[in-house]
């Protein structure tokens, strides 16, 4: 699926600067590298051949370390921000650095999490909910939101915030937890999960640096209707693994890490209409089960 065209621009090209060039990022690149040329920031310098061979020109800088930042300044009118926040404290230092150095007019793409509306008892969530993150994680995706909405408003730039559930890919599924026996909650205090396919984020990525409107919130969701133990059960059946055991929440909080307990305790069904009407979306994998199915097909032939 192209989403634009692959013209030959040469040096004009716009140039675009990947922040974060993580499994998405690389997953972008392909539907970007014809309409821009690319500059991919990382903190890794054994990383840049991987990056070169994607079709990017990478640069070391770190996020945590303004003075690394300064050649960057100006670089490019679009900007894809993927990196997250720190691990620790209540701001998020790094999106704060960067904004230092992005162009006056520039436009910028944040994923952000949907983690910022806490915990909505299975409500649906559209994008106008107001957040309410109950973890410092998600207060850090909070703040970053608004450093970049503030940058906006100061700068004439064009900021758009994707907001993305859990994400998912053949590589990025709960075997190793499965195949552990982890516990998930029982049907009655289970809560509902949202995902998308990491292919899917990449191509609504691409889309929001042309279709987004400025200042916009988006769900970066599939339609999955499934609560979080249901999603364990179809994967375990789909890789022919045990299910896995259930048990009340206040047994399972004795037996899982206070990290995994708070994701198993917020529920809701996000709302993705204006990825549709607005960003024009048609995903690949509208459901994780399409995905699972279409896995079992394939290692039937």
């Amino acid at each position: 699926m192209k989403i634009f065209k692959n013209k030959t621009l040469g040096l004009g090209k716009p140039r675009l600067l990947v922040v974060g060039c993580g499994d998405v990022g690389m997953r972008l690149l392909p539907y970007v590298a014809g309409r821009f040329r690319v500059f991919a920031l990382t903190s890794q310098p054994e990383r840049r051949q991987a990056l070169r061979a994607a079709g990017a020109i990478p640069i070391v800088a770190d996020l945590d370390r303004p003075r690394t930042l300064a050649r960057l300044k100006g670089l490019a009118q679009y900007v894809v921000h993927l990196a997250p926040p720190p691990a620790q404290g209540a701001l998020d230092l790094r999106t704060r650095n960067l904004t230092a150095i992005l162009p006056e007019g520039a436009r910028v793409v944040y994923i952000s999490t949907t983690g910022v509306y806490g915990d909505r008892a299975g409500a649906l969530t559209p994008e106008t909910t107001p957040v309410a993150p109950r973890n410092a994680r998600a207060g850090r995706r909070v703040d970053a939101e608004r450093v970049l909405r503030a940058w906006a408003l100061a700068s004439k730039g064009k900021v758009a915030i994707l907001r993305a559930p859990g994400i998912y890919a053949l590589d990025r599924l709960p075997l190793e937890r499965l195949q552990r026996g982890t516990p998930a909650l029982h049907a009655q205090d289970d809560v509902y999960t949202n995902h998308i396919h990491a292919d899917d984020l990449a191509r609504l990525v691409a889309l929001a640096l042309f279709r987004a409107l400025p200042g916009r919130v988006y769900n970066a969701s599939d339609d999955t209707r499934m609560r979080m133990g249901e999603y364990f059960d179809a994967v375990a059946d789909a890789y022919g693994l045990a299910r896995p055991p259930r048990l009340a929440r206040a047994e399972l909080a004795a037996a899982v890490s206070p990290m995994l307990l708070s994701f198993m305790s917020e529920s809701r069904q996000l709302v993705n209409n204006r990825i549709k009407r607005e960003l024009r979306a048609r995903l690949r994998y509208t459901r994780v089960e399409d995905f699972l199915a279409e896995q079992i097909a394939g290692r039937g032939k």
